[in-house]
């Protein structure tokens, strides 16, 4: 048996496991792990320092999961989207493949709580559809493997999928979203990095949540990953008790470029069933935004987005108060430190027209904010 399947054997999934090792009265989640499964690997086990911290909050079955009965399954409605069986096609140029609904951890603010933990991977005549309606659809230039993770796919079952995708003549890019790196490294081994890079360009997009999973072997598999040519994005959700604080949300990010992986999205938690109690105000994730821009490297600041219940896609959601007023003169501007600036439009002609110094402009709809910057 190979080292990590190993590993992920020895991983927590049952109650009275999770009583032994933890403290936790295996009664209050019985019902809870039967309806939505639990499995928390070695390396997450190890970073659990105590009862409710963070890391905690993410894996282990909470009884309020139980009370978040009237909430859709499915709030993206993934599954109208859905033209062939395990293939979701929202956007014009971009389709999810959801290969398989095994997970090295289940996380319990899953938009995917309805799907995941059965056994079994996408079968060769599931794929054959899927390759064929994609094949169909010239306009898809970018595939998404998602799931479940990809990632524990055996290597021959992963690289047939990379290959029948490289197959498509137009087919531009092949994305693996995965938490494999942050939740069972061992799995990141020399032979799947080979086989990935065959079929560049691929992108991962891994999935982390709080600086305490940046340990020094996720660090060390991410490295394996980089060095393989693959570029890595991270993938962050919004969390109460987790992430929404902006010296954790920053101290993450930091964490993330030392692992060669670069912030790419921080979503606002969806509205799936059984997730409530991790939600937290919009104003909250537009704070952690405004504390990020300036204050940290531009590399650092993720796009805040809202996941539009209804399939209505990502939105981009910015601190309203960047951009004070446009027109067709100019922008007022207001920056990390809440200072104002004029930015002047192109006018006609080949003349540059800027404000003098000290100048206000006529802006009769900026507010009273002043312009001590100009």
């Amino acid at each position: 048996m190979e080292e990590w399947r190993r590993i992920l054997a020895e991983s927590v999934v049952k109650p009275k496991d999770l009583a032994d090792r933890l403290g936790v009265d295996p009664k209050e989640i019985e019902s809870i792990v039967g309806e939505y499964p639990m499995r928390i690997t070695p390396t997450v086990m190890a970073t659990i320092k105590e009862v409710g911290d963070p890391i905690w909050r993410q894996v282990v079955p909470d009884p309020a999961e139980a009370e978040d009965a009237d909430a859709e399954d499915d709030p993206l409605e993934e599954d109208t989207m859905s033209p062939v069986p395990h293939l979701v096609h929202r956007y014009p140029d971009r389709a999810l493949l959801m290969v398989t609904n095994q997970c090295p951890i289940y996380c319990r603010f899953c938009t995917r709580k309805r799907l995941v933990g059965k056994p079994g991977f996408l079968k060769k005549g599931e794929l054959d559809r899927a390759i064929a309606y994609l094949r169909e659809h010239t306009e898809v230039r970018d595939v998404i493997l998602s799931g479940g993770d990809p990632l524990l796919l055996p290597d021959h079952l992963l690289e047939r999928i990379l290959k029948s995708l490289r197959s498509i003549p137009h087919l531009e890019l092949i994305r693996i979203g995965s938490r494999v790196p942050g939740s069972l490294p061992q799995r990141i081994t020399p032979n799947l990095c080979e086989i990935v890079k065959k079929y560049h360009p691929v992108y991962m997009n891994l999935h982390f949540n709080h600086p305490d999973e940046l340990t020094p072997e996720v660090k060390a598999a991410c490295g394996m990953l980089a060095d393989a040519g693959i570029p890595l994005g991270a993938q962050t959700v919004l969390l109460k008790g987790v992430n929404d604080d902006p010296e954790v949300m920053t101290r993450l990010m930091h964490q993330l470029l030392l692992a060669r992986v670069k912030p790419y999205y921080l979503y606002q938690a969806d509205l799936t069933k059984g997730t409530n109690h991790f939600r937290t105000t919009v104003e909250t994730g537009m704070n952690i935004i405004r504390e990020l821009q300036g204050h940290t490297s531009g590399m650092a600041v993720p796009h805040f987005v809202i996941d539009a219940p209804g399939g209505g896609g990502k939105i981009p959601v910015l601190p309203p108060d960047y951009l004070v007023h446009l027109d067709e003169d100019g922008a007022v501007l207001k920056n990390y430190e809440n200072k104002t600036f004029y930015y002047p439009q192109p006018q006609n002609g080949h003349s540059r027209e800027l404000p003098m110094v000290g100048a206000q402009p006529s802006l009769s709809a900026c507010g009273d904010g002043g312009f001590n910057d100009l």
